[in-house]
């Protein structure tokens, strides 16, 4: 059986698999950017379906997301050592405590939030945060965060019919859209350092 290079599904789907998975475990790919567009290609060309661009995308980023954590649990020295670095000792235990009281939390938030993903991770690995509690959250967050990258892509797909148009246009929402969430998180954290 032959690849059939005519084909956009034959090339999208293992391309958004394959980006989402990588992206997700080196942030080298723009995963956002990439899920908006499969859906926005979904939207308005029989090409890709959006519930298997869906899937792809959560199945890609929590294989990615679990891959991390793997590397930071079993190489915790490491993961720990970068955690600690230039910090109080008594930082870990405070990742610790908020793992155990937060951690199905923090690793939904630290899907969502550009740029929070790795660190909590890296933190949950240095703690041993149990797999039985992080898979669950792990395919929660994921299905939230294709689910929220999808709907840009969804929202350019019905506004324009042009493919090339909507996909250009899921990837400025997703850009503006990550520079608004880092723009407000800078600043609750320049107002927590002036508060404290």
């Amino acid at each position: 059986m032959s690849l059939d290079w005519s084909d956009a599904s034959a090339i999208g789907y293992p391309t958004l698999f394959l980006g989402v998975l990588i992206g997700s475990v080196v942030p080298i790919v723009p995963t956002g950017a990439l899920v908006g567009a499969a859906a926005a290609v979904a939207m308005t060309t029989a090409h890709l379906s959006l519930p298997l661009v869906l899937l792809l995308a959560v199945l890609g980023a929590g294989i990615g997301d679990l891959t991390t954590f793997a590397v930071a649990r079993l190489g915790s020295d490491a993961a720990v050592r970068w955690l600690a670095r230039g910090q109080k000792p008594e930082r870990l235990a405070n990742a610790q405590a908020r793992f155990e009281r937060q951690g199905w939390q923090l690793v939904v938030v630290g899907r969502l939030i550009p740029a929070g993903r790795i660190p909590v991770l890296l933190a949950a690995g240095a703690v041993a945060y149990p797999w039985r509690r992080l898979l669950p959250a792990t395919l929660a967050a994921c299905a939230l965060w294709a689910v929220a990258y999808a709907l840009l892509g969804v929202v350019s797909g019905g506004i324009f019919d042009s493919p090339l148009i909507a996909t250009l246009l899921a990837a400025v929402l997703v850009l503006v859209v990550t520079g608004v969430v880092n723009l407000v998180a800078r600043r609750r954290r320049e107002k927590a350092k002036v508060s404290r």
